[in-house]
C-alpha cells in the first residue's frame, strides 16, 4: 500500500519557463540518483511529468503537473518510505522552490 505525498510549489515564471527549469532539474536529479536507482522512467503527458523510480528495492511513482502559477507534485511512497513522508515532503518543497525561484 502506498501513501501519497502532495506538494504545491508556487512560482512566477509562467508555464513554459517552469517546465524548462523542471526539465533541467530532472536531468540533474537523474545523474544524482544514478548510483542508487536501478530504473528511472518518465514521460511528459501534456504539462504533466509522470515518473517511476526504482531505488533500494522500492518503487516510487508520481506526477508533476506544471500550471501557470504553481507546480503540483504528487509522489506515491511505498509503505517502507511512508514513515519518512514529512521529511520527503519538505525536501521536495525545498528543491522545487530552488528550481522555480525567479532569477
Amino acid at each position: 500500500m502506498s501513501r501519497p505525498v502532495t506538494v504545491s510549489i508556487p512560482h512566477q515564471l509562467g508555464k513554459q519557463e517552469a517546465r524548462n527549469r523542471l526539465q533541467e532539474g530532472r536531468d540533474r536529479m537523474r545523474s544524482h540518483l544514478a548510483g542508487v536507482a536501478t530504473s528511472i522512467d518518465e514521460e511528459w503527458q501534456g504539462d504533466t511529468l509522470v515518473f517511476r523510480v526504482v531505488a533500494l528495492a522500492q518503487t516510487i511513482t508520481g506526477r508533476i503537473e506544471v500550471l501557470d502559477d504553481s507546480v503540483e507534485v504528487e509522489v506515491d511512497l511505498p509503505w517502507m518510505l511512508a514513515m519518512l513522508a514529512e521529511k520527503i515532503k519538505g525536501r521536495v518543497r525545498h528543491q522545487g522552490a530552488l528550481m522555480l525561484t525567479k532569477k
